[in-house]
């Protein structure tokens, strides 16, 4: 039996995960920023399950989790950085306070729940941390500039953090969905109120009003939650474990489209050098 922190339990994946998890037999402290969405996951298996309120933008309730969880289970054995949301706009579309809103739950608020659980991982020298990005991050949509950033951040920091707590015995994963059908094209989908005209053949197409995609995604939250348990349980965990035939697809695009353009640059990339 192992100790689960989820963050952004309320719907969508957290929520399935944070049921298989309890399914499964391990503890699982379920965190929302109202305990209401999630107190029925605890009151469904109280010896195993602790909910917490948490608004990873807030240090004292961060600490306060953490805290929490090691007094009721012992330790913090898989934190996954779930809580976030969407947010669309063209990049001259976005409000500066809404990007920074995004940017401090989405890459910010992992950072502190990171943070927040290492001290214990150094300690026992174990732990799995694992952040729920996007393949938005690999394909970039337009429309999805701010958001894809946000989630491009977090990989890259969990990239370099893989590397600092592997020799402590500690991994560090993301997980890239595509597209699952959860609440985040619905209720949990921000966009600038400003629409610009020359936007709308781009940006503009993928607005909530323009947007027909929710509510028929291929993807099973269910299947994503044992999928990411059997990835955190394995003896290696992946880096980067996708979800879904769109996420694979998508990769897969991206990844030669880049080799080709590298291929036709190269010889002008390696032309940079001080002369012999």
């Amino acid at each position: 039996m192992s100790t689960w922190l989820i963050t952004g339990c309320s719907t969508g994946l957290g929520r399935a995960l944070a049921q298989a998890v309890l399914e499964g037999g391990h503890n699982a402290v379920v965190t929302a920023r109202n305990t209401a969405h999630v107190q029925g996951l605890a009151d469904d298996h109280p010896a195993t399950a602790l909910a917490l309120p948490l608004d990873v933008t807030d240090p004292e309730q961060v600490t306060a989790t953490v805290r929490r969880a090691e007094e009721r289970f012992g330790a913090v054995d898989v934190l996954v950085n779930n809580a976030g949301y969407g947010y669309r706009a063209a990049v001259e579309e976005g409000r500066d306070a809404d990007v920074g809103q995004l940017f401090a739950t989405n890459f910010f608020g992992a950072v502190a729940m990171i943070k927040a659980v290492l001290p214990g991982m150094r300690a026992r020298r174990s732990g799995v941390i694992a952040s729920i990005s996007s393949i938005g991050a690999r394909i970039s949509p337009a429309g999805s500039g701010y958001y894809s950033a946000t989630k491009a951040a977090l990989e890259a920091m969990s990239a370099s953090l893989r590397k600092e707590v592997a020799p402590l015995g500690i991994t560090a994963m993301v997980v890239e969905p595509g597209s699952f059908r959860t609440d985040f094209a619905g209720r949990s989908l921000q966009q600038s109120p400003d629409a610009i005209a020359d936007y709308a053949e781009t940006a503009g197409k993928r607005r909530k009003e323009n947007d027909p995609t929710h509510g028929t995604q291929p993807g099973d939250p269910a299947k994503a939650a044992q999928l990411i348990i059997q990835a955190v349980e394995t003896p290696e965990p992946p880096f980067m474990l996708l979800l879904g035939e769109d996420a694979v697809d998508g990769f897969r695009t991206v990844e030669q489209d880049l080799r080709t353009e590298l291929d036709a640059w190269e010889p002008t990339s390696r032309s940079t050098g001080l002369a012999g």
